[in-house]
């Protein structure tokens, strides 16, 4: 792909750290953080965490979503600097996204990646998919992101329709890895 990122702050939702501070936000971007319950494991069972982290690992939350990721994930998942195309179809539409994965985060307890969008990308930013657990044996989803228009074409006059798909995708990603327990 070879493509340039469309931003400047790689790196900026910081998928390893467990806190996001306010000031993270890069002038002209939006910023979002939302987090979910998605399980809980009991007694020492950790099959909730395991399979979030597994799905988090290998593009999950997206592909649950509704989307499809070229090429397919490996069987390692995310790799640092990979790039992919992130397919998003509306009935006979397909929206081609290409993205670089910029940070990967792979912990006993916090598992995830940010990836940053490539020229040609709808929008403009970075993306984060966090999953984590705390002492208890809940396990949580966060969503990070920064968001900014395209650099130019018919995607950034096409700006505030995205920004109502990203609040409706971003509903679908709270949902994507709930477990039923």
């Amino acid at each position: 792909m070879a493509r340039d990122l469309t931003y400047e702050h790689v790196g900026a939702t910081h998928p390893a750290d467990p806190d996001w501070p306010p000031v993270a936000a890069p002038a002209g971007f939006r910023r979002h953080e939302s987090t979910t319950l998605i399980g809980q494991d009991d007694d020492g069972d950790d099959a909730v965490w395991r399979s979030a982290a597994d799905a988090a690992l290998s593009w999950g939350v997206k592909t649950r979503s509704g989307f499809t990721v070229h090429p397919s994930p490996g069987p390692g998942g995310v790799t640092l600097g990979e790039e992919l195309w992130v397919h998003a179809a509306f009935g006979p539409l397909t929206v081609r996204e290409p993205v670089r994965v910029v940070a990967v985060v792979d912990t006993p307890d916090r598992c995830g990646f940010a990836y940053g969008t490539l020229r040609g990308h709808p929008v403009s930013g970075e993306e984060a998919f966090v999953v984590h657990r705390d002492p208890d044996g809940r396990v949580w989803l966060t969503l990070r992101s920064l968001t900014r228009p395209a650099p130019g074409g018919l995607w950034r006059a096409a700006f505030p329709v995205l920004l109502v798909a990203q609040l409706l995708y971003r509903r679908r990603y709270q949902r994507a890895l709930v477990t039923s327990r």
